[in-house]
Order: structure tokens, then C-alpha cells, then sequence
């Protein structure tokens, strides 16, 4: 958390003066009141700024961020703010912590891992996975351009199927 912290402290001023808009997901009940504050300070001062977002997991899992929804939502469910017959998935997808964000259309998993490691479970639904052997720390431009070529030949179909493999299990 020292280098997180120092990082809030070095470079959100330079994000901020590129028009970068900072935000934080996860849990913070479970974090130091100091570390708290320097999220907060960083997202009041970015708020305004919209060239582009960087969305920073603290503390942060799937299964954490859909138990949250469900509760939240239940509670309106209760309070009669929301009618219980109306939820959907549009809707449970605004109670996330992510339901400001736009779902993620490729996730670069680095490392050799092949898995999700409770990360955004509800979002990755129609996500594309790019897995490389590459470690985070020499994941370069060249290896970024690779998995924008791959994601580029995908042929995306949002849980669908095209007409050629219709055609052929028909």
C-alpha cells in the first residue's frame, strides 16, 4: 500500500493535467483511512476530466462486487423503491460498482494464467481473453499490438450464433 499511496501522491497531479478521470472499484471499509483519503482527494480532483478513465481495482473481486449488487438492490426491493417483478440484467448491472463503466470487450490475462482470479465475473460475460506468457512487467507496446491483432481476427458474437454455424448445425 506504500507504493500505491506514493504513486496517488507523484503522478495523479500529471493524469489530472492530461484530462485523465481517475476512479476506484472495490472495497474500502477494509482499507486505512489514509489511503481512503488519497483516493478520494485523487477522484474529486479528476472528476471533471474526460479525455480518458483509469478505473483502479482496489480491493476488489467479482464475487464481493455481485453479493454487494444483490444486497443493495434487495434493499430497495424492500424499501419499495424498486418493484421486485422489474429486475433484470440491465438493471442488477447498474447496482455493480462498475455500472457507471462500459463492459470490457478484451481482457489481457499476462503470466501464463488462464483464469479469471474473481476479477469482474459479471462483466466478462461476452469479454474476449487475450493469455500471454509475457509477465506484466515486459508487457511492451509490441506485445499490446499482438493482442490487438488477435482481438481484431475475433469474430465477436455476444453469446449469438453467425449464419455460417447456424448453417452447419442446423
Amino acid at each position: 500500500m506504500a507504493l500505491f499511496m506514493r504513486y496517488l501522491r507523484n503522478e495523479v497531479q500529471e493524469l489530472h493535467e492530461d484530462g485523465v478521470q481517475i476512479k476506484f472499484i472495490g472495497r474500502r471499509d477494509r482499507l486505512s483511512a489514509r489511503v481512503v483519503q488519497l483516493m478520494e482527494r485523487s477522484e474529486a480532483l479528476t472528476a471533471d476530466n474526460h479525455r480518458s478513465t483509469l478505473v483502479i481495482a482496489v480491493d476488489y473481486g467479482g464475487r464481493w462486487d455481485i453479493a454487494q449488487a444483490s444486497l443493495r438492490l434487495a434493499a430497495d426491493i424492500q424499501a419499495g423503491r424498486v418493484d421486485a417483478n422489474s429486475v433484470n440484467e440491465t438493471m442488477m448491472s447498474e447496482y455493480l460498482v462498475t455500472g457507471h463503466l462500459p463492459e470490457p470487450d478484451l481482457c489481457i490475462r499476462t503470466g501464463g494464467d488462464a483464469r479469471v482470479s474473481n476479477f469482474m465475473l459479471w462483466q466478462f460475460a461476452y469479454t474476449e481473453f487475450y493469455f500471454t506468457d509475457t509477465l506484466w512487467p515486459d508487457f511492451d507496446r509490441t506485445a499490446f499490438e499482438h493482442a490487438l491483432i488477435d482481438f481484431g481476427s475475433r469474430d465477436r458474437r455476444f453469446g449469438g450464433r453467425n449464419e455460417e454455424v447456424a448453417h452447419v448445425n442446423g
